[in-house]
């Protein structure tokens, strides 16, 4: 390995070892901001967002952003190993957070650290946004804020560096369907899970008319349900959410419209900026990413893409099917590779 894999892996490790819950992120934000500090570069911080800037920021060149998150979700109970322990086996690094998403984290850095001090046709900044698993109001929107005008993100998720030029954006409702409360005994009340049913029935089989080429159909799932006080008692209310993957040929407005237009229960978003993003297929970064023969698609999943409002494209080491599961891992040449690879997108690139 080189030494900047070497590096890497070192400081994945030692992250790995400090829980980063969302919203949790502070000992392990301490940690990697005491690190940047060390290698010579100034760092800024809000909350437990950090981000730093490469040498002789000028305003009149375009600016790229480097960006990954510092926080995991909570370990499945079907973990066989300590989480918190990294540990190396046959050229995989165990522990949470280390495919989702340290080793774009670190990967990313170590690029940042590498390019910092060369001239470069464009402005580079580096990010580490916390609270992204839970997509919170204080991970990187708030770090946006802070920042200036971005030209290029560049987002490190585990993608098996190819690059998702695509990504779905996500709505999640909160439905109600009412009725009326009676006993169950007699002919009494109008059931609102029988009105829910009808709902839930539309919501199983409605297709939106539009379908992308990346990221295929809108697609919509009921994933809880509750009704119910008591056996006798016709219950007066359900309540169901539903998960709504929304593809980029749609705002998350112009869905929620349709939904509304089509179903008879309340409606309630829990947010509605968390749309979906796409980049040029000729976008330069593309059209160099594809001349080093990666291949491009579209990504189901959802990542920081949705808090940036500026051009993106998505691209790590790592598997995304590795991501939430037990005993998760990283191959170490992947962050060696996802390394070279970000280096070869970033050089000279013009835009």
């Amino acid at each position: 390995m080189s030494n900047a894999s070497e590096s890497s892996v070192s400081l994945l490790q030692q992250l790995i070892a400090i829980p980063s819950l969302s919203r949790e992120e502070g000992a392990a934000a301490d940690f990697f901001q005491q690190y940047i500090d060390q290698q010579g570069v100034k760092t800024f911080r809000k909350g437990n967002n950090i981000w730093a800037f490469a040498k002789d920021f000028d305003a009149s060149k375009k600016t790229i952003l480097l960006n990954s998150h510092i926080d995991t979700v909570r370990p499945a109970d079907s973990w066989t190993r300590n989480p918190y322990e990294p540990t190396i086996e046959d050229g995989k690094l165990y522990g949470l957070g280390s495919n989702d998403a340290g080793a774009s984290l670190v990967s990313l850095l170590q690029t940042f650290l590498i390019l910092k001090e060369k001239e470069l046709p464009y402005n580079l900044i580096f990010s580490c946004s916390a609270e992204e698993e839970v997509s919170g109001k204080n991970g990187c929107s708030a770090m946006m804020e802070e920042l200036p005008k971005i030209d290029l993100a560049i987002v490190g998720e585990p993608t098996g560096m190819q690059l998702a030029v695509a990504e779905k954006g996500l709505l999640v409702l909160d439905c109600t369907a009412h009725g009326v409360s009676g006993h169950a005994a007699r002919n009494e009340g109008d059931n609102a899970i029988y009105k829910a049913l009808k709902n839930i029935e539309w919501f199983r089989t409605y297709q939106f008319s539009k379908v992308s080429e990346l990221t295929g159909p809108v697609k919509m799932s009921v994933t809880i349900i509750n009704a119910g006080t008591l056996h006798n008692v016709v219950p007066d209310k359900c309540t169901f959410t539903v998960d709504v993957r929304v593809n980029e040929c749609y705002t998350n407005l112009q869905v929620l419209d349709e939904i509304r237009r089509n179903v008879s229960c309340d409606v309630v978003p829990r947010s509605t900026d968390k749309n979906s993003s796409s980049i040029s297929i000729d976008h330069p970064i593309v059209l160099k990413g594809k001349s080093l023969g990666l291949k491009c698609f579209g990504s189901p999943t959802s990542s920081d893409q949705m808090r940036i409002p500026y051009t993106s494209i998505k691209v790590g080491p790592g598997e995304s099917s590795r991501s939430h599961g037990a005993d998760e891992f990283i191959k170490l040449d992947e962050i060696e590779q996802g390394i070279e690879i970000y280096l070869q997108l970033l050089e000279n690139l013009k835009f």
